[in-house]
């Protein structure tokens, strides 16, 4: 769900362009993910929730994710090595999945609304632990909707994140673009299958939709593939406000369980690739590069330490059981506190540690 970073040592890795106004939309995906889950627990029936599709906001990134990764390392993949390759990977995205998971179990123990840490005990709260860290599928806590990652549950993407990571090292860099289309044409056809099946297309985060999160990250990282090398640029004047606009568009698209199945692929297959063809594109006022870069920056970290925290907000509901007048003031004061608190965590810990290991990488 990020910006590749193609960078580590000299002359191989020089930094390539950035794609400023797809790094801004980034950041509209992420705070409208973090709204979405406040919304869930205040409004659960997505039918009366104001951004209730906000949850293909994962399938944007995996689109996203497949142009820019291409993008970064289609032609020097072969001379970068796939194990530099991972390392990359791994310094760019991991450094925030360990400290997602810290928090994630300090506010598992900590949470002053519930007594679920009592319920499963030190051992299984280790054992979350780990399999957050090391993003091993582990659901396990059905009293809270059986997330493959309970303690910080937006990592499931990230999991397929690193599948797709792995599979595109191995065999997508190596196909035509014929073999290409075969493949992202048979994922479209089972994400149809797959959105027809279960009513719409939020799936793959819970022990009981496993398969469905595959799905999604085939088809959208394939996508975004085949937009990056049939050089699907779109020139546009619209600008970062128009296409953050029409990005929002389809986050607040209404939920209907009778259109959901057709709704949702329409969006994934031919919306979001449209987007980031259009995005790749576009031009940016000066005006507005500022914003694209804090967008961008803080999108990651903010998508993976939020949600620890609304586990806590549901715990609280539960038991305090606020009115809709104070859930309104908390959700706003909640996402701006959530995105300062992102923004510290990526200053003061994720970049310093990626740093030094990117340092550490050059040395070696």
């Amino acid at each position: 769900m990020e910006i590749a970073e193609p960078v580590v040592a000299a002359p191989a890795l020089k930094t390539k362009q950035h794609f400023e106004i797809l790094d801004g939309l980034r950041g509209i995906a992420a705070i409208s993910v973090v709204i979405f889950h406040f919304m869930e627990f205040v409004v659960p029936d997505y039918n009366k929730s104001f951004i209730a599709h906000a949850y293909l906001a994962v399938d944007f990134f995996f689109c996203l994710s497949g142009f820019v990764i291409a993008y970064a390392y289609d032609n020097k993949l072969k001379d970068l090595g796939n194990a530099l390759f991972f390392k990359l990977r791994l310094i760019r995205l991991h450094p925030m999945v360990v400290i997602g998971s810290v928090i994630g179990m300090l506010a598992f123990i900590f949470d002053p609304f519930s007594n679920l840490y009592t319920t499963y005990g030190a051992g299984q709260t280790l054992l979350m632990f780990l399999s957050s860290c090391l993003l091993i599928p582990y659901p396990i806590v059905h009293e809270r909707y059986f997330n493959l990652f309970h303690l910080n549950p937006p990592t499931w993407s990230l999991f397929w994140e690193y599948i797709a990571n792995i599979v595109y090292a191995l065999v997508l860099v190596k196909l035509r673009n014929k073999a290409l289309w075969l493949l992202t044409v048979i994922a479209a056809v089972l994400l149809c299958y797959e959105a027809s099946k279960a009513g719409y297309l939020g799936v793959g985060w819970g022990g009981d939709s496993f398969g469905g999160g595959a799905i999604r990250v085939s088809f959208s990282f394939l996508a975004g593939i085949l937009v990056y090398r049939s050089n699907w640029i779109i020139k546009s004047k619209l600008g970062f406000l128009g296409i953050g606009l029409l990005l929002l568009i389809a986050f607040l698209v209404p939920f209907s369980d009778k259109v959901n199945h057709i709704t949702d692929p329409l969006l994934v297959i031919f919306y979001f690739p449209f987007l980031v063809a259009l995005g790749a594109g576009a031009g940016l006022h000066t005006r507005f590069a500022k914003i694209c870069k804090f967008s961008g920056d803080i999108s990651y970290p903010l998508y993976v330490i939020h949600y620890p925290f609304l586990w806590t907000f549901l715990s609280y509901l539960e038991a305090k059981k606020p009115s809709m007048d104070q859930m309104i003031i908390m959700i706003p004061v909640g996402v701006l506190l959530l995105t300062g608190l992102a923004y510290v965590i990526m200053i003061y810990l994720d970049i310093p540690i990626r740093n030094y290991l990117k340092n550490k990488l050059r040395r070696g």
